[in-house]
């Protein structure tokens, strides 16, 4: 009865921080900040509200971090960092070139571009599975291409499509990086990785600075306490409690509720090919990887997503 207890609490973290990591792209949008400003912003909101989640559990006393953070560490760490928070720029300015929805799902070939870049750096073996399910995830983003319309009914721009895809690859060497310091904890390397992002992303506000109207502020001070913070700890505290199968299936709330809120919310209209496009993307990557190829292990401090899904640590976010 406690481990069913146990299972419910969990399930409903999951499902709670997919459900929030679809509305990002609302956020971002709602804020009126360019990418660079919005990155900065969850940066250091959701930073510094981990780093005093962290303190509060004492694993930034100075003992505790000398004995699980070696030098090592923390360069893979602000390597990490760098990829992680240069994928969150790529995927916001996405946003307003083609459309959330459109980001988002051409944002979830992530898992399959992970598979590539592992076999190509780390000597893993790709199987025909893969290369089957690369095959139609990327047949899905060309449908996408051709067939999506934006808000005024004109072709999505090809710069938009370009960048989700540039997003998703730096994410995937930001899970293989992640792979090396698995032994961290996660709200730590989060702590970390966003305090990395806040310091290289500070001299940008000079040229993309951030709103000067209080309803922007706010839209940010959401993203990064709710979106980042309060979601990284909902997704830790409940990832390693499910079943893989059940962490897969609900994963699929977060591109769900990016379509949904883009529809209702920016009356985008999904074409026939373009939804043929989404369904391929997302039948091909976040179906559950087979038990003969060895897991990847994405990023602990991001997400998931932002970010991941299928079956092996989640992205964040997006």
């Amino acid at each position: 009865m406690i481990q069913e207890s146990g299972n419910s609490r969990a399930l409903t973290q999951w499902t709670t921080a997919m459900a929030l990591s679809g509305t990002i792209g609302a956020v971002v949008l709602e804020s009126g900040a360019e990418a660079p400003a919005v990155a900065f912003a969850r940066c250091l909101v959701g930073g510094l509200l981990l780093a005093a989640w962290c303190a509060t559990r004492g694993w930034l006393r100075p003992a505790a971090l000398r004995s699980g953070l070696t030098p090592r560490d923390l360069t893979l760490a602000v390597l990490g960092g760098v990829l992680l928070v240069g994928n969150w720029v790529l995927l916001f300015a996405s946003y307003a070139l083609s459309s959330i929805s459109i980001s988002t799902v051409i944002y979830h070939t992530q898992p399959l571009l992970l598979v590539g870049l592992a076999a190509a750096l780390l000597g893993e073996r790709i199987t025909s599975s893969h290369l089957v399910r690369a095959i139609v995830a990327f047949a899905g983003v060309a449908l996408i291409s051709l067939g999506a319309q934006g808000s005024g009914g004109e072709p999505v721009g090809i710069a938009g499509v370009a960048l989700a895809l540039a997003a998703a690859v730096l994410y995937a060497g930001a899970s293989l990086i992640a792979k090396q310091l698995a032994h961290i904890r996660p709200h730590l390397l989060a702590a970390i990785q966003c305090s990395v992002g806040a310091v290289l992303l500070a001299p940008a506000l000079a040229y993309t600075p951030l709103p000067s109207d209080t309803g922007g502020l706010l839209w940010l001070v959401l993203l990064g306490s709710v979106h980042t913070a309060v979601m990284y700890v909902l997704m830790y505290a409940s990832i390693g409690k499910l079943p893989t199968g059940t962490v897969a299936l609900v994963s699929y709330l977060y591109p769900v509720v990016a379509v949904v809120v883009d529809v209702l919310a920016y009356d985008h209209r999904i074409t026939l090919v373009e939804g043929i496009g989404m369904v391929s993307v997302l039948a091909a990557a976040m179906t559950p990887r087979g038990s003969r190829t060895r897991r990847v292990r994405e990023p602990r401090g991001a997400v998931s997503r932002d970010s991941d899904r299928c079956g092996t640590r989640t992205r964040a976010h997006r």
